[in-house]
């Protein structure tokens, strides 16, 4: 607590609460304060005041925000520079400036040094700490539909509490508790008006999708605004020296300055990013244009589909795709168009600002690399792709339930895209696999296709061949064999194996590749990381008695931690790695089944027995723990594939594979000879 803080301050905390956060009060209490009472009153079991001291605390927490928002804008506005500029002139603008703001924020809030927070209390209060409290302590205090908004707001930002979720279940069958219960109290309006119109747009509502979309973009640069004016306090570079004091005015100007820019020029990541997770949604403000364009087409209003095509370009420049749709626009239209000056000005301010942070950062002493705020790929967490399905009263159905979820349902949720093939069947969600970014699919290939593939395993897979040549890379207990795609054209070439079955087997790797894209919406081109024929055999005379899987529970990109409940996305694990799948040719063995488990690695969430045709499909992140239960009799044969959204880490061998197919298919290989290298790089 600061220093400053007097025992008459405490006295206000507990005897004049009510009136210090009334509208009227002079003096605003620290939520600090405020919190560390709630916390330490629901130790003491007294709940109401768990609530009166948790709902202050986060009242004080946005007012303060609020304030500084509010009265930097005010002064900003002002004491503007003038069009004759001075040093003289500048620094009375911003002296005039710091006093306004003094003034204006100690007017609202009392003294700012009141106000001066821990780092790990801010963090609570991103991370919504306080609506666990709340939740918990509603419920003692029988109001379940405030718990179910308070156990709502937080799983928003916490989607892997697993308690949590089981008590949004059971809110859900109570009495009196209705769906509009289910509020989220720190929604974010450009996110949610954007994630609604995405689901409008999903059921082809494109008129609603339109006003959702415009709304979204008017929240989104009003929220850049106050973004860009929180940014007005310190800020630090990390690993950086803060304003060593024997530095000139000008530098000690230019690092504060240079943090702050710093500091708005990422409010762009800050606004795409969800509540809770790390990682921007992908290519965030560009798809509202994207949609947007689309969505006046189908309703027939081409100059603003044209406008909205041509804004887009402002960040993709040069994209073949929407270049088409601006030739069809203009070719109806018979004119040129313009695209958005809004936008226009914000990327203009972006790449200024760009412009004058590696002037800065090199003054300081500090690497500055710009992120790739606009890419429409990256290697980046599934929480980067486009919010599909529902943030709501839907998403809480009771695991006895989610079992016989069908796919039925799925359509009338929305939750995936199409499936491109007329054969391949949803078979379970990611709600009825009781996680998200799940899918279980059936019927990819057919019985004849699974035969000639598990033909093709046993003509060129060796054992251990992948995972570092070794015969049992996961467990002693089983024999484990695979081949690559470069390997198996290799062979069909030399006539080892029949070059259809090794063709299939390409093309089999790029038709669960298709279905993965479209179904978890990515809007965005997959790659190949890597690509495997694989074959697991129980070894006779091991099987009893065995408590070991067939492989370890892990996730794709990230090292799983279940004792901290932590995936560390850090080497060695393949962080590039975005979504998984397995594409299983048989059935006729014993055990085997693949699993999802919570982060602890014990719980488990879904079982899929393989058979031929089946697919699953995950994103690789530590939101999909999973494995695979011992083969105890018989052998499990799969393709196992590997995808990533980032090019720089497509497979090697996956590119010269194109090359062969590509070479294969005009003919222009036959009769010169083929040279075929594993291990050959481009």
């Amino acid at each position: 607590m600061d220093g400053n803080f007097s025992p008459a301050a405490f006295l206000s905390g507990v005897l004049l609460i009510t009136t210090v956060l009334s509208s009227s009060a002079a003096f605003l209490e620290p939520y600090d304060l405020l919190y560390d009472n709630a916390v330490q009153a629901f130790y003491n079991n007294d709940y109401a005041n768990v609530v009166l001291f948790m709902e202050g605390a986060l009242s004080s927490y946005s007012e303060v925000r609020r304030s500084k928002v509010r009265c930097r804008l005010r002064c900003q506005d002002q004491h503007l520079l003038g069009e004759t500029f001075s040093d003289l002139c500048f620094f009375d603008v911003v002296l005039r400036r710091a006093a306004c703001m003094n003034t204006c924020i100690e007017e609202k809030l009392g003294y700012q040094s009141l106000h001066k927070v821990s780092e790990d209390v801010v963090q609570d209060f991103q991370r919504r700490i306080p609506y666990n409290y709340l939740q918990l302590a509603y419920q003692k205090l029988k109001q379940p539909d405030k718990a179910a908004a308070a156990a709502h707001t937080y799983f928003q930002a916490n989607p892997e509490h697993v308690e949590m979720g089981q008590n949004l279940e059971q809110y859900k069958d109570l009495q009196g508790v209705k769906e509009a219960h289910f509020v989220d109290r720190e929604a974010r309006p450009h996110q949610h008006s954007f994630t609604a119109g995405v689901r409008l747009y999903d059921k082809g509502d494109y008129e609603g999708a339109i006003s959702l979309f415009e709304e979204a973009l008017e929240e989104y640069y009003k929220a850049d605004v106050e973004c860009r004016a929180l940014c007005q306090g310190p800020q630090r570079f990390e690993g950086h020296d803060h304003l060593r004091y024997h530095y000139s005015l000008h530098e000690l100007i230019s690092d504060h300055f240079t943090q702050a820019l710093h500091c708005e020029h990422e409010c762009v990541r800050d606004l795409a990013t969800r509540p809770g997770r790390l990682s921007p949604m992908e290519n965030y403000l560009p798809l509202h244009y994207d949609y947007l364009q689309f969505a006046y087409y189908q309703v027939e209003m081409l100059e603003e589909a044209l406008q909205c095509a041509l804004t887009y370009l402002l960040f993709h420049e040069g994209d073949e795709f929407m270049m088409d749709n601006v030739d069809y626009y203009r070719e109806l239209l018979g004119h040129t168009g313009e695209p958005q000056e809004r936008a226009a000005w914000y990327l203009r301010r972006h790449k200024q600002e760009l412009e004058l942070l590696l002037i800065g950062s090199k003054t300081m002493g500090v690497a500055f690399t710009e992120g790739n705020y606009w890419g429409s790929t990256g290697g980046r967490d599934d929480s980067s792709r486009i919010p599909s399905g529902t943030d709501g009263w839907m998403e809480y159905v009771p695991i006895s339930e989610k079992k016989n979820v069908t796919a039925d349902v799925s359509q009338q949720l929305k939750e995936g895209g199409p499936l491109v093939y007329d054969s391949v069947r949803l078979v379970q969600n990611s709600m009825a696999l009781n996680g998200s970014q799940r899918v279980l699919l059936d019927n990819v290939i057919s019985e004849e296709e699974c035969s000639e593939l598990r033909d093709l395993a046993h003509a060129v897979t060796l054992a251990g061949d992948g995972y570092r040549g070794k015969m049992s890379p996961h467990t002693p207990n089983e024999k484990f064999e695979g081949a690559t795609v470069l390997k198996t054209l290799q062979y069909g070439y030399e006539g080892r194996v029949p070059m259809r079955s090794a063709r299939l087997f390409y093309d089999v790797s790029e038709r669960a590749r298709h279905v993965i894209e479209s179904y978890f919406l990515l809007n965005t081109t997959l790659h190949f990381s890597y690509t495997h024929l694989v074959c697991r055999t129980a070894i006779t005379g091991q099987q009893d008695h065995r408590n070991d899987l067939s492989h370890p529970i892990h996730a794709d990109n990230c090292l799983l931690d279940p004792e901290a409940n932590e995936c560390w996305k850090e080497p060695p694990a393949y962080t590039y790695r975005d979504y998984s799948a397995l594409l299983y040719l048989n059935g006729d063995f014993e055990g085997g089944e693949f699993i999802f488990t919570e982060m602890d690695a014990k719980t488990v969430t879904a079982s899929v027995k393989p058979k031929c045709g089946r697919m699953v499909g995950f994103s690789s992140g530590g939101e999909n723990p999973h494995g695979v239960k011992a083969v105890t009799s018989g052998q499990r044969c799969a393709v196992a594939l590997w995808f990533t959204l980032d090019p720089l880490f497509r497979e090697l061998e996956r590119l010269q594979a194109d090359e062969v197919i590509q070479a294969l298919d005009t003919q222009s290989v036959w009769g010169q000879g083929l040279s075929i290298n594993p291990k050959d790089e481009l």
